[in-house]
């Protein structure tokens, strides 16, 4: 029996890494003020503060890795951030900007129905992700990054207010975009991650020299260059896809025609 005398013991209390959830936390607040901006019609600032929210969510990540601070309370978190930074925000910026007015062009109820395809997609996306933790290979994504699909979204609209496009003008034309983007987070394709490019590992110069010229070209024009980049790596996956089944092809032909070239002797 425990001694009446003998003072209480008190549980230890859980607590979290403060450093990578407050990136975390900065993320959400960027994805929630896009939000904020789309709905004063200010497209240019939401669009830009779903790229903020995207470097901040790199960089938790990177900081949770460096400082030896992960957990599964921040990946749950981070996870729940990237909901609102790069799937509600994105779906409800384009469809704001351009997709509510196909309501007008006689499409009908094509619009929401887009953007709500975007962020189920962007949900399914993460929860397979986050199935697949300490499974898959770290080099590649299967499907497309949801902060790689709301930069394409997002960057069209950037690129649209930059220039004076309106919205309405390209409606068509976001809409294909929308679903594409969507449709691609939840695909099989296999895109290359970077994760095992930089950190403590030593790259070649050649690559630090393209990275400084992404830099200045990106300074350049960096809606249209920035939007350049992410549409070439969303449409990266399907292309080496396509090159690997087509290399397939090739060689089950080359195997068939010597097989019959032998059974023909």
């Amino acid at each position: 029996m425990q001694d009446a005398q003998e003072p209480h013991r008190e549980r230890p209390r859980r607590a979290i890494y403060l450093l990578p959830n407050l990136f975390t936390t900065a993320a959400l607040l960027a994805g929630f003020y896009a939000v904020i901006a789309a709905l004063d019609g200010q497209f240019g600032n939401a669009a830009i503060s779903v790229f903020v929210a995207m470097i901040l969510d790199g960089l938790d990540g990177r900081v949770a890795r460096l400082t030896n601070t992960s957990s599964a309370f921040g990946g749950e978190y981070d996870s729940l951030a990237d909901m609102v930074s790069f799937g509600v925000a994105p779906a409800l910026i384009v469809y704001l900007w351009s997709l509510q007015s196909l309501v007008g062009d006689g499409l009908g109820q094509l619009g929401w129905v887009a953007a709500f395809l975007y962020v189920a997609c962007t949900a399914l996306r993460l929860a397979r992700f986050n199935t697949q933790i300490g499974k898959a290979d770290k080099r590649f994504f299967q499907g497309l990054a949801s902060p790689s699909a709301a930069a394409v979204v997002s960057g069209m609209v950037w690129v649209g207010h930059d220039v004076g496009v309106a919205g309405a003008d390209i409606a068509v034309l976001a809409l294909l975009i929308t679903i594409t983007s969507g449709l691609l987070m939840v695909s099989n394709f296999a895109y290359y991650s970077f994760k095992d490019f930089g950190g403590n590992k030593r790259i070649p110069f050649m690559a630090l020299l393209a990275l400084v010229l992404i830099f200045v070209f990106t300074s350049i024009d960096p809606p249209k260059i920035i939007l350049l980049c992410f549409a070439l790596y969303a449409l990266s996956g399907p292309t080496w896809s396509a090159l690997r089944w087509v290399r397939k092809r090739r060689r089950g032909d080359s195997a068939a025609g010597r097989d019959s070239g032998a059974s023909g002797e």
